[in-house]
């Protein structure tokens, strides 16, 4: 059961509930009357703003907000799949920022699936489908070529869970994408990097085209965060692409090609049998 705990001042009042991936709180944002942060054990999981579904506080959130902006002209509604659910921002942005757009939710915490329809519920009139499900599970009812965007966010213990790693898996991303589609990843790691640079070798087994936006700090491997991966079977606006990164309030960089193989450093796909889950992210990282 969701319980409400006050925030002094006769401010809006936090809601915190046991889900089950942990404890679920959902902090109201000061500075924004109808905005809320979800926290799952203590980690920031997404940011929504249900007067303006198309802010995106979070920096990874936004980097993700670049790839549904760029997957087709302005307005034009897409065919979304949302691996990971959280809060339902970036279904929230779709929906908002491309009216008639069809998607798919799908998020293994049903309870957690419960809290936000019920706390911060989804624009009735918003083509927006939630299955509770295991995210590849999910995937693989998706009809082949269905999706415009397939969008992965799946986050358990703050982990990536192992079986989401692979070509396997990334194979049936591709399976159910539209030809020109794009997958977009939100991917966390920290020095050495090596499952980042895993993750971009498992990508390029499967799609030839690739690029990866973060915060410099994290590309020179000086500290924990988070980093997109956007991949598709056609060519990238990558000079879009970095202009926006660049221009974001924490401004990120963008590599490709050359400079994103350099990058990758040699590191080898991963497959099922040798996936192992996204590293544990250290107790400075959501402070």
């Amino acid at each position: 059961m969701a319980k409400s705990k006050r925030r002094g001042g006769g401010a809006a009042e936090a809601v915190v509930a046991a889900v089950d991936g942990g404890l679920a709180e959902l902090i109201p944002d000061r500075e924004r009357p109808r905005a809320w942060t979800l926290l799952i054990d203590g980690a920031p999981q997404s940011h929504v703003d249900l007067d303006d579904p198309g802010y995106l506080s979070f920096e990874y959130q936004r980097r993700l907000g670049h790839a549904v902006d760029l997957a087709a002209p302005p307005g034009r509604p897409l065919q979304v799949v949302h691996l990971g659910g959280g809060a339902f921002t970036l279904a929230r942005y779709v929906a908002a920022t491309r009216p008639r757009s069809t998607q798919q939710i799908v998020e293994l915490d049903a309870a957690l699936v419960q809290l936000v329809r019920a706390q911060l519920p989804l624009d009735p009139g918003a083509r927006i489908r939630v299955r509770s499900a295991d995210a590849r599970a999910g995937l693989a009812k998706v009809p082949d070529g269905w999706a415009d965007l397939v969008i992965a966010d799946v986050f358990s213990g703050a982990r990536t869970p192992a079986h989401l790693t692979s070509t396997e898996f990334l194979t049936e991303v591709r399976r159910a994408m539209k030809p020109g589609g794009y997958y977009a990843a939100n991917l966390a790691d920290g020095p050495p990097l090596a499952h980042l640079r895993a993750q971009i070798a498992t990508a390029a087994a499967v799609f030839p085209e690739l690029a990866l936006a973060a915060d410099p700090t994290v590309l020179r491997n000086r500290r924990f965060g988070n980093a997109v991966l956007l991949a598709s079977d056609a060519e990238l606006p990558v000079a879009e692409l970095t202009r926006r990164v660049a221009s974001d309030p924490y401004a990120g960089r963008v590599e490709h090609g050359r400079s994103l193989a350099d990058f990758t450093g040699g590191a080898l796909p991963v497959t099922d049998l040798s996936a192992k889950p996204s590293p544990v992210p250290p107790p400075a990282a959501f402070r």
